[in-house]
Protein backbone atom coordinates (compact mmCIF):
# COMPACT_ATOMS: atom_id res chain seq x y z
CA UNK A 1 0.00 0.00 0.00
CA UNK A 2 2.86 2.39 0.79
CA UNK A 3 4.37 2.00 -2.68
CA UNK A 4 0.97 2.36 -4.34
CA UNK A 5 0.20 5.67 -2.68
CA UNK A 6 3.74 6.98 -3.01
CA UNK A 7 3.27 6.51 -6.76
CA UNK A 8 -0.26 7.91 -6.86
CA UNK A 9 0.85 10.80 -4.69
CA UNK A 10 3.14 12.11 -7.41
CA UNK A 11 0.17 13.42 -9.43
CA UNK A 12 -2.69 12.95 -6.95
CA UNK A 13 -3.67 16.59 -6.53
CA UNK A 14 -4.16 17.17 -10.24
CA UNK A 15 -7.62 15.58 -10.02
CA UNK A 16 -8.29 15.14 -6.31
CA UNK A 17 -9.54 17.84 -3.97
CA UNK A 18 -11.98 18.03 -1.08
CA UNK A 19 -15.61 18.06 -2.12
CA UNK A 20 -17.61 20.67 -0.13
CA UNK A 21 -20.62 18.41 0.43
CA UNK A 22 -18.54 15.46 1.66
CA UNK A 23 -16.69 17.86 3.96
CA UNK A 24 -19.94 19.37 5.24
CA UNK A 25 -21.41 15.98 6.07
CA UNK A 26 -18.23 14.74 7.75
CA UNK A 27 -18.13 17.89 9.89
CA UNK A 28 -21.78 17.47 10.80
CA UNK A 29 -21.41 13.80 11.72
CA UNK A 30 -18.49 14.60 14.05
CA UNK A 31 -20.85 16.65 16.23
CA UNK A 32 -18.07 18.71 17.81
CA UNK A 33 -17.58 22.39 18.53
CA UNK A 34 -15.03 24.67 16.88
CA UNK A 35 -11.54 24.22 18.26
CA UNK A 36 -11.96 20.48 18.84
CA UNK A 37 -8.95 18.22 18.30
CA UNK A 38 -9.66 15.89 15.35
CA UNK A 39 -7.50 13.18 13.80
CA UNK A 40 -7.78 12.35 10.10
CA UNK A 41 -6.27 8.90 9.51
CA UNK A 42 -5.05 7.72 6.08
CA UNK A 43 -5.39 11.37 5.08
CA UNK A 44 -3.50 11.14 1.78
CA UNK A 45 -2.33 14.56 0.64
CA UNK A 46 -4.56 16.16 3.26
CA UNK A 47 -7.31 17.67 1.14
CA UNK A 48 -10.09 16.78 3.56
CA UNK A 49 -7.86 17.44 6.56
CA UNK A 50 -7.39 21.02 5.37
CA UNK A 51 -11.06 21.38 4.45
CA UNK A 52 -12.07 20.29 7.95
CA UNK A 53 -9.54 22.66 9.48
CA UNK A 54 -11.20 25.46 7.53
CA UNK A 55 -14.48 24.67 9.30
CA UNK A 56 -12.88 25.59 12.63
CA UNK A 57 -11.33 22.32 13.82
CA UNK A 58 -7.81 21.70 15.11
CA UNK A 59 -6.61 18.93 12.81
CA UNK A 60 -3.97 16.23 12.89
CA UNK A 61 -3.40 14.30 9.66
CA UNK A 62 -1.58 10.98 9.34
CA UNK A 63 -0.82 8.68 6.44
CA UNK A 64 1.54 5.78 5.80
CA UNK A 65 2.81 7.34 2.56
CA UNK A 66 5.76 9.72 2.91
CA UNK A 67 5.00 11.16 -0.54
CA UNK A 68 1.42 11.96 0.43
CA UNK A 69 2.43 13.62 3.70
CA UNK A 70 5.16 15.58 1.91
CA UNK A 71 2.47 17.13 -0.28
CA UNK A 72 0.13 17.62 2.68
CA UNK A 73 2.71 19.62 4.62
CA UNK A 74 2.74 22.21 1.85
CA UNK A 75 -0.99 22.86 2.29
CA UNK A 76 -1.12 23.86 5.95
CA UNK A 77 1.50 24.82 8.51
CA UNK A 78 -0.98 24.69 11.38
CA UNK A 79 -2.02 21.04 10.94
CA UNK A 80 0.06 18.42 12.74
CA UNK A 81 1.10 16.10 9.89
CA UNK A 82 2.73 12.74 10.44
CA UNK A 83 3.73 9.54 8.67
CA UNK A 84 1.95 6.81 10.61
CA UNK A 85 0.70 3.25 10.34
CA UNK A 86 -2.98 2.93 11.26
CA UNK A 87 -2.12 -0.30 13.08
CA UNK A 88 0.09 1.60 15.54
CA UNK A 89 -0.86 5.25 15.78
CA UNK A 90 1.86 7.42 17.38
CA UNK A 91 -0.53 9.34 19.62
CA UNK A 92 -1.27 9.11 23.31
CA UNK A 93 -4.50 7.52 24.49
CA UNK A 94 -7.57 9.72 24.94
CA UNK A 95 -6.09 12.56 22.87
CA UNK A 96 -8.74 13.41 20.25
CA UNK A 97 -12.37 14.46 20.28
CA UNK A 98 -13.11 12.92 16.90
CA UNK A 99 -11.55 10.89 14.10
CA UNK A 100 -12.27 10.79 10.38
CA UNK A 101 -11.29 8.42 7.59
CA UNK A 102 -12.23 9.15 3.99
CA UNK A 103 -12.14 6.49 1.25
CA UNK A 104 -9.32 4.52 2.84
CA UNK A 105 -10.46 1.62 5.04
CA UNK A 106 -10.39 -0.78 2.07
CA UNK A 107 -6.59 -0.40 2.07
CA UNK A 108 -6.26 -1.63 5.65
CA UNK A 109 -4.95 -5.18 5.93
CA UNK A 110 -7.34 -5.79 8.80
CA UNK A 111 -10.04 -3.54 10.22
CA UNK A 112 -10.02 -4.53 13.87
CA UNK A 113 -6.52 -3.36 14.82
CA UNK A 114 -6.87 0.13 13.23
CA UNK A 115 -10.32 0.50 14.81
CA UNK A 116 -8.89 -0.45 18.20
CA UNK A 117 -6.17 2.14 17.72
CA UNK A 118 -8.75 4.80 16.86
CA UNK A 119 -10.74 3.84 19.95
CA UNK A 120 -7.58 4.16 22.05
CA UNK A 121 -6.60 7.64 20.85
CA UNK A 122 -10.16 8.97 21.11
CA UNK A 123 -11.12 10.51 24.42
CA UNK A 124 -14.85 10.69 23.87
CA UNK A 125 -16.30 11.34 20.47
CA UNK A 126 -17.17 10.02 17.06
CA UNK A 127 -15.34 8.08 14.38
CA UNK A 128 -16.69 9.09 10.96
CA UNK A 129 -15.90 6.79 8.05
CA UNK A 130 -16.69 7.58 4.41
CA UNK A 131 -16.45 4.54 2.16
CA UNK A 132 -18.29 2.42 -0.39
CA UNK A 133 -19.67 -1.09 -0.04
CA UNK A 134 -19.32 -4.06 -2.41
CA UNK A 135 -23.09 -3.97 -2.95
CA UNK A 136 -22.90 -0.35 -4.08
CA UNK A 137 -19.89 -0.92 -6.32
CA UNK A 138 -21.54 -3.84 -8.06
CA UNK A 139 -24.10 -1.36 -9.35
CA UNK A 140 -21.54 1.06 -10.82
CA UNK A 141 -21.94 1.31 -14.60
CA UNK A 142 -18.14 1.15 -14.80
CA UNK A 143 -18.60 -2.64 -14.68
CA UNK A 144 -19.74 -2.46 -18.29
CA UNK A 145 -16.28 -1.32 -19.39
CA UNK A 146 -13.84 -2.43 -16.69
CA UNK A 147 -15.48 -5.59 -15.27
CA UNK A 148 -12.39 -7.28 -13.86
CA UNK A 149 -11.04 -4.16 -12.17
CA UNK A 150 -14.40 -3.28 -10.61
CA UNK A 151 -14.88 -6.87 -9.44
CA UNK A 152 -11.48 -6.92 -7.75
CA UNK A 153 -12.05 -3.45 -6.32
CA UNK A 154 -15.49 -4.40 -4.95
CA UNK A 155 -14.10 -7.59 -3.43
CA UNK A 156 -11.53 -5.63 -1.43
CA UNK A 157 -14.21 -3.37 0.05
CA UNK A 158 -15.49 -4.42 3.47
CA UNK A 159 -19.28 -4.44 3.60
CA UNK A 160 -21.15 -2.25 6.06
CA UNK A 161 -22.07 -5.20 8.29
CA UNK A 162 -18.41 -6.17 8.63
CA UNK A 163 -17.33 -2.57 9.30
CA UNK A 164 -20.00 -2.18 11.97
CA UNK A 165 -19.10 -5.51 13.55
CA UNK A 166 -15.40 -4.64 13.78
CA UNK A 167 -16.24 -1.22 15.21
CA UNK A 168 -18.36 -2.84 17.91
CA UNK A 169 -15.59 -5.34 18.70
CA UNK A 170 -13.21 -2.40 19.08
CA UNK A 171 -15.55 -0.91 21.69
CA UNK A 172 -17.60 1.58 19.63
CA UNK A 173 -21.33 2.14 19.60
CA UNK A 174 -22.80 2.44 16.11
CA UNK A 175 -24.63 5.74 15.66
CA UNK A 176 -25.85 4.98 12.15
CA UNK A 177 -25.23 4.82 8.42
CA UNK A 178 -25.96 7.43 5.77
CA UNK A 179 -25.84 6.77 2.03
CA UNK A 180 -24.27 9.29 -0.30
CA UNK A 181 -25.30 9.90 -3.90
CA UNK A 182 -22.87 11.30 -6.44
CA UNK A 183 -23.91 14.73 -7.68
CA UNK A 184 -22.98 16.16 -11.10
CA UNK A 185 -20.97 18.96 -9.45
CA UNK A 186 -18.76 16.66 -7.33
CA UNK A 187 -15.27 18.19 -7.04
CA UNK A 188 -13.24 15.16 -5.92
CA UNK A 189 -12.48 12.78 -8.78
CA UNK A 190 -12.49 9.42 -7.01
CA UNK A 191 -13.70 6.14 -8.55
CA UNK A 192 -17.40 6.81 -9.23
CA UNK A 193 -17.22 10.59 -9.34
CA UNK A 194 -17.79 10.40 -13.11
CA UNK A 195 -21.19 8.76 -12.68
CA UNK A 196 -22.75 11.54 -14.74
CA UNK A 197 -19.59 12.47 -16.71
CA UNK A 198 -18.48 9.25 -18.47
CA UNK A 199 -15.94 11.03 -20.67
CA UNK A 200 -13.97 11.85 -17.54
CA UNK A 201 -12.62 8.30 -17.49
CA UNK A 202 -11.01 8.79 -20.89
CA UNK A 203 -8.55 11.20 -19.26
CA UNK A 204 -5.39 9.39 -18.16
CA UNK A 205 -4.73 12.06 -15.51
CA UNK A 206 -8.08 11.30 -13.87
CA UNK A 207 -7.46 7.55 -13.93
CA UNK A 208 -3.97 7.99 -12.46
CA UNK A 209 -5.46 9.45 -9.26
CA UNK A 210 -7.86 6.52 -8.76
CA UNK A 211 -6.38 3.42 -7.11
CA UNK A 212 -8.68 1.02 -9.00
CA UNK A 213 -7.16 2.13 -12.29
CA UNK A 214 -3.67 2.79 -10.95
CA UNK A 215 -3.32 -0.53 -9.16
CA UNK A 216 -6.03 -3.06 -10.07
CA UNK A 217 -6.79 -2.66 -13.78
CA UNK A 218 -4.51 -4.14 -16.43
CA UNK A 219 -3.33 -1.92 -19.25
CA UNK A 220 -5.20 -4.15 -21.69
CA UNK A 221 -8.49 -3.81 -19.83
CA UNK A 222 -8.13 -0.04 -19.51
CA UNK A 223 -7.32 0.35 -23.20
CA UNK A 224 -10.17 -1.89 -24.31
CA UNK A 225 -12.64 -0.38 -21.85
CA UNK A 226 -11.81 3.20 -22.79
CA UNK A 227 -12.17 2.38 -26.47
CA UNK A 228 -15.61 0.87 -25.89
CA UNK A 229 -16.62 3.76 -23.61
CA UNK A 230 -15.52 6.34 -26.17
CA UNK A 231 -17.58 4.62 -28.86
CA UNK A 232 -20.66 4.44 -26.62
CA UNK A 233 -20.37 8.13 -25.75
CA UNK A 234 -20.14 9.04 -29.43
CA UNK A 235 -23.14 6.86 -30.37
CA UNK A 236 -25.06 7.93 -27.24
CA UNK A 237 -25.48 4.29 -26.19
CA UNK A 238 -24.00 5.43 -22.88
CA UNK A 239 -27.45 6.64 -21.78
CA UNK A 240 -28.74 3.09 -22.07
CA UNK A 241 -25.82 1.82 -20.01
CA UNK A 242 -26.34 4.40 -17.27
CA UNK A 243 -30.02 3.50 -16.99
CA UNK A 244 -29.17 -0.20 -16.86
CA UNK A 245 -27.11 0.29 -13.71
CA UNK A 246 -29.51 2.46 -11.73
CA UNK A 247 -29.63 1.52 -8.05
CA UNK A 248 -31.41 2.48 -4.83
CA UNK A 249 -28.47 1.48 -2.63
CA UNK A 250 -26.63 4.78 -2.92
CA UNK A 251 -23.14 5.24 -4.32
CA UNK A 252 -21.11 5.62 -1.11
CA UNK A 253 -21.85 5.44 2.59
CA UNK A 254 -20.98 7.09 5.89
CA UNK A 255 -20.54 4.83 8.90
CA UNK A 256 -20.66 6.76 12.16
CA UNK A 257 -19.48 5.23 15.45
CA UNK A 258 -18.99 6.72 18.90
CA UNK A 259 -16.86 6.21 21.99
CA UNK A 260 -18.73 7.33 25.09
Amino acid sequence: MTTLYDNIGLAYDITRKADPEITRRSRNHLQVSNGSQILDIACGTGNYTVALENTGLLMTGSDISKEMIKKARGKSKTINWGVADVNKLPYESNTFEGVTCTLAIHHFDDLLTPFQEVFRVLDKGRFVIFTSSPEQMNNYWLKEYFPKAIEVSANQMPNVVEVSDKLKRAGFNIIGHETFLIQPNLEDFFLYSGKYEPKMYLDEKVRSGISTFANLASNEEVEEGCSKLKEDIETKRIEEVLNKYSSDLGDYVYVIAEKK
